[in-house]
């Protein structure tokens, strides 16, 4: 049996991505863990995880092109030449939990099967959904091996509140992937 602590945040509002990304460093050194899987959106916590992550495997994962808008990219290129000028990797990719199938839902007013996946892992918080699916993408892009547990960290809305050890899959082997370890989240929704 083992105890450990877990940082709870009271809402993803009071989130704080400097100490998310501290708390995540701290139990990736505990537990010798060397790949580290972080979202960033506009890039700004993916700089800050570049300062913390020295000398680890660094992946930051944003998201694809056109996601909001067509053919525009989210990530600022002051921040994505940062991201790559310190080492880390920078994944862009289809989300794993979405896909086509957000277009399906958009054009035929219907859900698929992975994206009520997606929702029902909301249940245990925006961001973990986003560990759980930042590290499928990155095992599928031979970032991360899944043979070995990562650290994956995202946020519910804007920086980073919610970290976790797990066991990444490829997402044609989704349901091997296994939340080992909760380091710190949200009490509540956003």
């Amino acid at each position: 049996m083992r105890v450990e602590k877990i940082i709870y945040f009271d809402s993803a509002e009071e989130a704080d991505t400097d100490l998310t990304l501290q708390a995540a460093k701290e139990r990736a050194e505990a537990l010798k863990i060397r790949d580290i899987v972080v979202a960033s959106t506009s890039g700004a916590t993916g700089v800050k995880a570049c300062k913390i992550f020295q000398g680890f495997n660094l992946i930051i994962v944003r998201h694809h092109t056109g996601f909001e808008q067509p053919n525009i990219q989210q990530m600022k290129p002051e921040f994505e030449d940062e991201i790559l000028r310190s080492g880390a990797k920078l994944l862009t990719a289809t989300h794993a939990l979405s896909g086509v199938e957000r277009s399906i839902r958009r054009r035929l007013n219907t859900y698929g099967p992975v994206e009520i996946l997606a929702e029902g892992l909301k249940l245990l918080g925006s961001g973990l959904k986003v560990c759980i699916e930042i590290a499928v993408m990155a095992a599928d892009a031979g970032l991360v091996s899944v043979e070995r547990d990562c650290v994956a960290i995202a946020g519910s809305g804007g920086g980073a509140d919610t970290a976790v050890v797990l066991k990444p899959a490829h997402s044609n082997n989704f349901f091997d992937l296994f939340v080992r370890e909760v380091v710190i989240k949200p009490r509540s929704r956003c």
